[in-house]
């Protein structure tokens, strides 16, 4: 069982090297050359892949932008926190958790990538579109978490509220590039579990 597990293990490891070489690059070359002029050929070339390799991992340009590796790692670690923490803590300490600790270069690649996707307008309405499925995954962890069903109107609100406040995170971190993300949005959350006194 183990010398099968391990193999295939090695196999994802190595398909999400490259899904991050790629996105990696592709990110440089926008900042270099822009999104609109970067051409998917250029993006494959500059990750030593063919063209057919980019479209086994993004069926187009803007999934490369879109695709956030770190949804799964959240999804799981907020699943993790002591059952005892409420919604909010337990979403405050997830992120401190998987975010906290990214190196510098990783930061700024996610703020780029963040930008990138509020500034250019076939990026921000992709994004809008994900949105409905990344709060439907969302919520049925909430769910989970609170001991309720997904489709609860307490539910739909808790996870629209938690994703209004990180929207609002992420817009001022675009606006201020010498703010930390991960400190705007603690902030953001802890006003949220504060009530959202004004």
């Amino acid at each position: 069982m183990q010398s099968q597990a391990e193999p295939y293990g090695l196999r994802e490891r190595k398909k999400a090297r490259t899904r991050e070489a790629i996105q990696e690059h592709a990110l440089a070359l926008f900042a270099e050359r822009g999104y609109d002029a970067t051409t998917v050929d250029a993006i494959a070339a500059a990750a030593e892949v063919s063209p057919s390799t980019f479209f086994r991992y993004f069926p187009t340009k803007e999934d490369v932008v879109l695709h956030d590796r770190y949804d799964p790692l959240l999804l799981g670690a907020f699943d993790a926190q002591p059952p005892e923490l409420g919604v909010i803590a337990a979403l405050r300490a997830t992120m401190q958790e998987v975010l906290g600790s990214l190196p510098a270069e990783e930061v700024e690649r996610e703020r780029q990538r963040a930008t990138l996707i509020l500034s250019v307008p076939e990026l921000r309405a992709r994004s809008l579109d994900q949105l409905a499925s990344t709060m439907a995954a969302f919520a049925s962890e909430i769910a989970q978490r609170a001991g309720r069903d997904a489709e609860d109107p307490a539910v739909r609100n808790m996870t629209g509220a938690l994703i209004g406040v990180s929207l609002a995170a992420l817009l001022g971190a675009a606006a201020d590039p010498a703010s930390s993300y991960l400190e705007l949005l603690d902030a953001s959350l802890a006003h949220l579990e504060a009530g959202l006194p004004l």
